[in-house]
């Protein structure tokens, strides 16, 4: 096996892993999984982009401040 591993087969391992390390990955993306998005204004962003509402409103919060602004 040691036989295979000659010069070149070191200097096209080299080639290869060379934009391999620390700094290289350059493209940042935004977290799929809903959970690991901590940030509100991450979260909001986000939401935005997947086209839904957050923070969630369910019926009962709008119908109470529809009669909160109503009574005003």
């Amino acid at each position: 096996m040691s036989g295979n591993r000659t010069r070149s087969w070191r200097r096209f391992k080299n080639f290869i892993n060379r934009s391999k390390g620390m700094g290289t990955e350059k493209d940042w993306r935004p977290e799929k999984n809903w959970k690991m998005v901590y940030l509100r204004s991450a979260k909001l962003a986000r939401a935005k982009q997947l086209g839904f509402e957050y923070p969630r409103k369910n019926l009962l919060n709008i119908a109470k401040k529809a009669l909160s602004s109503e009574s005003e």
